[in-house]
């Protein structure tokens, strides 16, 4: 009877670990979605061919390389290993019996459920740099960031390397996943650029309005719903009443932060612009969502929506600065997961009495620095060989015809000169 009981427990907690894992990827979906409503009509297809075309590039890379440097053994706690291909073979019915639930989840539903996160990062990038790019340049940096980049930074805590030994806690990834993808695409937009017309010689900032709303919004619902998985998956297992429990209040605290977010930050656009500004609003869901996810299990509900709200102000704050220092973030990306990131890694200290301000700093400086001279030197290799900008008259025209050769609404602009 007790191995039925071990044996009903692995295959429930494996089959919850694949679905939290397809949320997550159903997040490439409001990715997706999100940017191609914040750009203009003549650069969506190109945003839909990166974000397929990454999220295939992520699970290919993760399973060549990034999955063994990121959980293998490291040389040292700073230096991981490098072994080519997944090597991840499943537990034998004897093996998981002999462990006496000690192994409760598939080793492939893990490396599934890890895979989708990687995309998640690089799919930040893909909205900060989204309309001036060119696409074969942002696919090739897909390459290094989800096989080299991110898996490496990543060893440093949940792999078990020197910030997992110092006490640095990020539950599912606030600094680790969403600080990363902010930072690698910091590094490209400021060699890249801004995008013609959005910046004036007098310091006026253009509005360049993304062309599709309501695909935006169902973006942000999306991806809201994909946090579950996110957030929720991250608990790792769900077959004991603790875990259970645990799994209710990861959901709850992420569900109430984002709406903690969507408020603050239309009430901070209506005091700052006289308008509620949707974009806003829905870059507030973001930085809720993001804020939460480096500890959504220890904070009482208020807490939870609290970290969200201020993550909500934030972000707004935040993508206003960004304009004034001429910094053009097509999607606010960078503020979302990146300033978010920050706060919410800190936001730990809030709720979670093992943490340490010297943990979660030294945390937060080892990733940015480190991602950021890694994005920049392969940001300016890519931009001294192939280059990373496609030509004024190609941006002018739009990236769709110019990279792709496609219309997104060929109806609406089939007489367009």
């Amino acid at each position: 009877m007790e191995s039925q009981v071990i044996e009903i427990a692995y295959a429930l907690d494996t089959f919850y670990f694949l679905v939290s894992g397809a949320l997550v990827m159903w997040m490439a979906a409001g990715f997706t979605m999100l940017e191609a409503g914040l750009v203009r009509s003549k650069s969506t297809v190109e945003i839909l061919t990166k974000n397929i075309a990454l999220y295939s590039i992520a699970c290919i890379m993760y399973m060549l390389i990034g999955y063994n440097i990121m959980y293998g053994d490291g040389f040292n706690s700073l230096i991981p290993s490098f072994m080519p291909l997944l090597s991840s073979v499943d537990n034998s019915v004897e093996e998981v019996l002999l462990s006496d639930g000690e192994i409760y989840y598939s080793n492939l539903s893990d490396f599934f459920f890890q895979v989708v996160f990687v995309a998640t990062a690089m799919s930040i990038v893909s909205g900060a740099v989204a309309e001036r790019m060119k696409l074969w340049a942002f696919l090739i940096f897909a390459v290094v960031l989800t096989g080299f980049i991110y898996p490496f930074q990543g060893f440093w805590s949940w792999g078990g390397g020197f910030l997992s030994e110092l006490g640095y806690l990020d539950y599912a990834g606030s600094g680790i996943v969403h600080m990363t993808g902010a930072v690698a695409a910091l590094a490209g937009v400021l060699l890249l650029g801004a995008r013609k017309g959005k910046y004036g010689p007098k310091g006026q900032i253009n509005a360049l309005p993304g062309a599709n709303m309501p695909l935006a919004t169902l973006g942000i619902f999306i991806l809201w719903l994909g946090w579950f998985g996110f957030n929720g998956g991250s608990e790792l297992k769900i077959s004991d009443v603790e875990s259970a429990n645990a799994v209710a209040r990861v959901f709850t605290n992420t569900n109430l932060s984002a709406a903690g977010g969507v408020v603050a930050a239309l009430i901070t656009s209506r005091l700052l612009f006289g308008k509620t500004d949707l974009t806003m609003g829905l870059n507030g869901a973001l930085a809720g969502l993001v804020a939460i996810t480096a500890e959504p299990l220890m904070p009482h509900p208020l807490l939870a929506t609290t970290i969200g709200f201020i993550g909500g102000v934030l972000v707004v704050f935040s993508i206003v600065l960004l304009d004034k220092i001429r910094i053009d973030d097509p999607a606010g990306a960078i503020s979302a997961h990146g300033t978010a990131g920050i706060w919410g890694v800190f936001a730990v200290l809030l709720s979670n009495p093992d943490a340490s301000f010297v943990a979660q700093l030294v945390g937060i400086l080892s990733i940015f620095t480190f991602v950021f001279i890694m994005s920049i030197i392969f940001w300016l290799i890519l931009k001294y060989t192939m280059g990373i900008r496609v030509s004024e008259e190609d941006e002018l025209k739009g990236v769709d015809i110019a990279e792709c050769g496609l219309e997104a609404y060929p109806e609406f602009t089939a007489g367009r000169k």
